[in-house]
């Protein structure tokens, strides 16, 4: 799957680089945020600025990701959903449990509040 990883220093950064998320690619993200939050992170910031499709596999991924971070004490946020993929977040319930931000930039601004409460 086309996805770049960028370690931050208080967080790490996922973009996915493909316009569907669904059962052909999700298992690999899902990998990946494990691997992620097995070498030590605790917060993760998931773009998925590219992706106009995404499926329930792609939200079992997005959610593995929330509860990995969650389980570290830390931030999952996910950010730029484009509007197919925000409904389908909406129809699940998801905006209620997953903080979703429009950017990677409003994404580390929330990381910065948090840390500093």
């Amino acid at each position: 799957m086309a996805f770049e990883i960028r370690k931050n220093e208080k967080y790490t950064l996922v973009k996915v680089n493909t316009d569907r998320l669904d059962t052909n690619n999700a298992p690999e993200l899902k990998s990946e945020l494990v691997v992620i939050n097995n070498n030590g992170e605790k917060n993760i910031v998931l773009d998925l600025s590219s992706v106009s499709y995404c499926d329930s596999s792609g939200l079992r991924s997005v959610l593995v990701a929330n509860r990995l971070c969650e389980d570290a004490i830390g931030t999952f946020i996910l950010c730029g959903l484009q509007p197919d993929v925000e409904n389908l977040v909406k129809i699940s319930m998801l905006h209620t449990v997953l903080l979703i931000t429009d950017t990677v930039e409003q994404a580390e601004e929330l990381l910065e509040k948090k840390e500093n409460m």
